[in-house]
């Protein structure tokens, strides 16, 4: 079975870039489709000890070595897992685990409907790649029967952090954007180009960040304190949080919204950041429980911030 034969996201749909390393080459490799359901997938990314994660678009990526957390989709409970790979989840249609004949390497990627890649892990050991063979294959076409996810976020006008973060999930937030106006918490436009000088403001000071970067069907969302920073003349901005690197493209990035809702200290803030298609890339904020002083500064940062 050929790499294009078998994997779904080859062939595209990444909108104009891929963050995926080796998704889009024409190497020799083999590809096993695996099942794309829970638990079944859950437990197949969680055999694995090393892993390099990445999801994410042009706009957008987050890359973080390690293991990963259970994965969890849209509509269950949250909780960021601070130094493992955390992955919420809602409408992959496929997986597989995809060998390259030529560099040895293997790398489990997982797809959306329209075959993108909403995540890619790369297997870093040599054990990692031997349990690879145990993830049950399934055949092409198998899952098709599958319902997909339901439509739409029902509550996000009124909802809590996490409806928030589950209506971007569903459709890259497109439909809630159109309609934000019912949305019942604070809200207003702010400028992109604030987005490195926040990162730069919490690095210096050493106050802690979450950070959520969102893909076709997936969002992997990292925590913890900024290590360093760097913005590039053609536009594009690194941050190290915690064990994760974190890239934007600030000229993809048509949009950015200050958005306040409900969560574990109140009323937090959270900066998002749209591409060109009004979907969602990047949000900011302040996840689960953290430090009151780490809350209380984050909101006094956010306030600080200019109406666009």
């Amino acid at each position: 079975m050929t790499n294009q034969e078998a994997a779904p996201g080859a062939g595209g749909g990444h909108g104009g870039g891929c963050a995926f390393e080796g998704c889009c080459g024409r190497r020799r490799g083999s590809v096993r489709l695996i099942d794309a359901r829970m638990p079944e997938l859950a437990r197949c990314l969680t055999l694995f000890q090393h892993v390099q994660a990445v999801t994410g678009g042009p706009a957008a990526r987050i890359d973080q070595a390690g293991s990963y957390a259970v994965p969890t989709v849209r509509g269950e409970a949250f909780a960021l897992t601070p130094g493992a790979i955390t992955l919420r989840l809602d409408g992959v249609a496929s997986a597989a685990v995809a060998r390259d004949e030529e560099t040895g390497s293997v790398a489990v990627r997982l797809f959306d409907a329209d075959g993108a890649t909403a995540h890619q892990g790369r297997l870093l050991s040599e054990g990692d790649r031997l349990l690879s063979g145990l993830a049950g294959t399934v055949a092409p076409g198998a899952l098709r029967d599958e319902p997909g996810p339901a439509p739409g976020v029902p509550g996000w006008e009124d909802g809590d952090q996490l409806a928030q973060l589950d209506a971007i999930l569903a459709d890259g937030g497109a439909a809630r954007r159109a309609a934000f106006h019912r949305y019942r918490g604070e809200h207003r436009p702010i400028g992109a180009e604030l987005v490195p000088a926040v990162l730069d403001h919490v690095c210096s000071v050493g106050l802690p960040v979450g950070v959520a970067v969102f893909a076709p069907a997936a969002v992997q969302v990292c925590g913890g304190r900024v290590h360093v920073t760097e913005r590039t003349v053609g536009g594009r901005v690194f941050a190290a949080v915690a064990d994760s690197s974190v890239e934007i493209d600030l000229t993809r990035v048509r949009g950015c919204h200050l958005v306040r809702s409900a969560a574990a200290h109140g009323p937090t803030s959270a900066i998002e950041l749209d591409d060109e298609d009004g979907r969602c890339v990047a949000v900011l904020t302040q996840f689960g429980i953290v430090e009151e002083r780490v809350h209380t500064a984050w909101e006094h940062l956010a306030a600080s911030l200019p109406d666009a």
